[in-house]
């Protein structure tokens, strides 16, 4: 790999989910549903990428799918160019191994209590993955590790915490203990799938800052989930990072804090910024942003762009066509999946929506 070369790169990915049809479905039917469909992206060393987007849009399925817990159904998942489901099938010539891939990304997810045995103290739960991994330490450098990481996270006096069970931290206490998990690692890349959403408003800030801080000293990148664009603008512009905007299962939108925040092109990412409590100093735009709240059955998507029966934009064109990526100013990473992006489209000259 080149020094310019992506660490994570997904191309053409899609991830579908059959409902039904099993041997206890009386009717036999079954519904497919496309969780992610076509994205293509890239994460660099130290780079963090926030992804937004409404609930079930398929934020925590790419998500799971960049790290390698989910497999595609069609696409390309790589990791420094070795691609991540060929070296589980340790399939050609596979120059990184499946187990070294899955030890350099790691997750951070929504509840951290699911990342840590409610049976067992937290000292425990934590030197299992040293164990596993780095065999040939001894246990009190892996205590050591450990008490190292517990200080740095603000956790002192380490023993305070670290000999308790998970039901006796707060939820602030609990994330930190999950965060030092992953980082204990020292891996290339975390997904943290709404690490912070559980978390007090006022506890927020503290952990995404925390966070920032920690990126700097192992270099490592962030894959951040939220649904709150507010949090994605700050993580994102205090690291220098990009935000994504995702909807039924596509990326619409990605690009610079700049780019997304103040300068949207696709309505939805609008519709996200009317719905985000104090994300402007002055109020936000009074007309409501959509034409109807309720979203698509993604097992039935719309014809056209997905988004054009809620779009207050839609043309007659939008019903007809899916638009492509428009990448402004030649910027590869960087794009819109709307034909308001592209001010030579035909849409400009097509007749608006008047009966839906």
């Amino acid at each position: 790999m080149g020094a310019s070369d992506p660490m994570l790169s997904m191309d053409g990915v899609s991830v579908e989910f059959t409902n039904g049809g099993g041997p206890l479905d009386i009717f036999g039917e079954s519904e497919t549903v496309r969780a992610v469909s076509d994205v293509s992206l890239d994460l660099g060393e130290q780079e963090t990428l926030t992804l937004i987007g409404e609930s079930g849009c398929g934020k925590s399925t790419l998500g799971k799918t960049a790290i390698g817990a989910q497999k595609p159904t069609s696409g390309t998942v790589r990791y420094r160019g070795q691609d991540i489901w060929k070296a589980k099938r340790n399939a050609g010539d596979v120059s990184i191994s499946f187990d070294e891939i899955r030890h350099s990304l790691q997750i951070i997810h929504q509840d951290p209590g699911s990342a840590l045995n409610p049976n067992q103290r937290i000292l425990t739960s934590l030197m299992l993955p040293l164990k596993k991994w780095y065999p040939d330490l001894g246990r009190e450098e892996r205590e050591e590790r450990i008490h190292t990481l517990f200080e740095r996270v603000g956790m002192s006096p380490p023993g305070d915490y670290l000999n308790r069970y998970p039901h006796q931290l707060s939820g602030g206490e609990t994330q930190r203990a999950v965060l030092v998990r992953a980082l204990l690692l020292n891996p290339d890349l975390i997904l943290a799938d709404e690490a912070i959403s559980a978390l007090d408003v006022s506890l927020r800030v503290e952990m995404m800052d925390l966070m920032l801080e920690l990126q700097d000293i192992f270099q490592t990148s962030y894959l951040f989930i939220s649904h709150d664009l507010s949090n994605a603008r700050y993580i994102a512009e205090k690291s220098g990072g990009r935000i994504a905007v995702m909807y039924l299962g596509e990326i619409v939108e990605i690009g610079t804090v700049e780019e997304i925040v103040e300068n949207p092109q696709h309505p939805y990412t609008k519709a996200l910024q009317w719905a985000t409590a104090n994300l402007y100093e002055d109020d936000a735009e009074a007309e409501f942003p959509l034409r109807k709240i309720d979203v698509p059955d993604p097992t039935d998507l719309p014809a056209g762009c997905h988004f054009h029966p809620r779009c207050p934009k839609a043309r007659e064109v939008c019903r007809q066509q899916h638009p492509e990526r428009v990448h402004a100013n030649g910027d590869k990473e960087n794009y819109a999946r709307c034909f308001r992006a592209d001010e030579n489209h035909e849409y400009w000259d097509s007749p608006e929506i008047t009966d839906e």
